[in-house]
């Protein structure tokens, strides 16, 4: 059983007050987690004690940098079950999605091929493939959703059966429903077809555990402010003989062994060849301190917290006739709803104003405005810090929200 008191120690954030001068409650955890005292130690610790460049010098600061640098890798990759040298610095998911998209989809992809992909994604691994298709002459077709929000598994294996699949982009768990996809399947269904799956790790990397290898899947990108990292930071996993068949899509220093005047270049290793220019190295080292935090508390216990507590508040919100559910049967601890005829921002501020701060829009997926049949929506989103009172008081603030309830802030 989690101690959630002990736990809570550990985020300084937790004793904050709101504007209000209420407790925090923190309900905006897809869009991204705070942070342990230990991750703001490591990147502290760098500032005080480092200071020093990777790969850069010839005396013991950098090497000792190096060293952590290096372990740091290795960290992340015992974490999703890959190898070392399979691990990739970025700035974030984007950054992997974009760099595949680009670096590989690009030089790879051609005219009459096909990417799947679906409405249910974040624009990070919708856009790139959207101008990856345009400049490439594939095309880019959409998985059909179900009714409730799910991927049609049906209809992916018969798209599959064209033969023109050639890239499958897809989240593991969807940002807005918060829905686990079969990835394992998915993954041998694309391979029996011959078509490569990139996934999107940054709703399931920080909440459940993930093994690269198991799945079997080609690419993964995840980003550590989504669990208990730093911002500016994050990952690409790359299965290493498409690794080697990748563009880095930025050259400087140290991602070359060498080059000349006249434009010859020798790039190195992977995955050095995609690290050009000076890493946010404080960052990598609240990275490590993230995973050893999430490794130490289990991360499947972790998750089984947030699904218990989703499961409890989503019951209870059932009840309540003016709140409208979109994913009450989802797997993960993402809440997404409205208010009846309530806009979901003036929703969103009417919560904020009880110190409860949930996320209103459209999360950065504005291709699910159909299947939700509205333009926006509430997301509330939990993490394995959020306790049952902390939900118990979310819960009264739904039974309270109404138009007129709702407006009265604003007046």
């Amino acid at each position: 059983m989690l101690d959630l008191q002990e736990i809570r120690k550990d985020f300084p954030m937790l004793n904050k007050k709101t504007m209000q001068n209420k407790p925090l409650i923190y309900l905006d955890n897809s869009a991204t987690t705070l942070k342990p005292q230990c991750v703001i130690d490591a990147v502290v610790d760098y500032y005080e004690n480092y200071s020093a460049n990777a790969h850069r010098g010839d005396y013991d600061l950098s090497y000792q940098v190096d060293q952590k640098y290096s372990a740091a890798r290795k960290a992340v990759a015992d974490f999703i079950g890959a190898r070392k040298e399979e691990i990739i610095y970025t700035s974030g998911a984007t950054a992997g999605l974009n760099m595949v998209a680009i670096g590989f989809g690009m030089c790879y992809l051609q005219p009459g091929d096909v990417i799947l992909t679906s409405e249910a994604e974040h624009a990070s691994n919708l856009l790139p493939w959207q101008r990856c298709a345009m400049q490439t002459g594939a095309s880019l077709e959409y998985i059909p959703l179900l009714p409730n929000g799910r991927l049609d598994m049906q209809a992916y294996q018969k798209m599959l059966k064209s033969g023109r699949v050639r890239i499958v982009a897809l989240a593991q768990v969807t940002n807005v429903l918060g829905y686990l996809l079969p990835m394992e399947e998915i993954c041998a269904l694309a391979h029996a077809y011959g078509a490569y799956v990139v996934v999107d790790g940054a709703q399931s990397v920080p909440h459940i555990p993930v093994d690269v290898k198991a799945m079997d899947c080609d690419f993964l990108a995840f980003s550590a402010h989504k669990m208990c990292g730093p911002t500016g930071i994050g990952i690409l996993y790359g299965k290493k003989e498409l690794l080697e068949q990748m563009q880095p899509i930025y050259l400087g220093g140290d991602s070359n062994a060498r080059y000349d005047r006249n434009g010859n270049m020798i790039l190195k290793d992977i995955p050095y060849r995609f690290e050009s220019g000076t890493q946010p190295i404080e960052a990598i080292f609240g990275l490590h301190a993230a995973i050893q935090y999430l490794t130490a508390k289990n991360l499947a216990r972790l998750h089984e917290y947030e699904c218990e507590l989703h499961q409890y508040a989503v019951e209870e919100m059932q009840k309540m006739d003016h709140i409208i559910l979109y994913n009450a049967d989802n797997d993960t601890g993402i809440i997404t709803f409205n208010v009846k005829n309530v806009f979901a921002q003036d929703a969103a501020s009417f919560f904020n104003a009880q110190g409860i701060a949930v996320r209103s829009g459209q999360h950065c997926s504005k291709l699910l405005e159909q299947q939700l049949g509205c333009m926006a929506t509430i997301r509330a989103s939990l993490y394995f810090y959020t306790t049952k009172e902390e939900i118990d008081t979310f819960l009264d603030a739904c039974r309270r929200a109404s138009m007129e309830t709702c407006l009265d802030i604003f007046f």
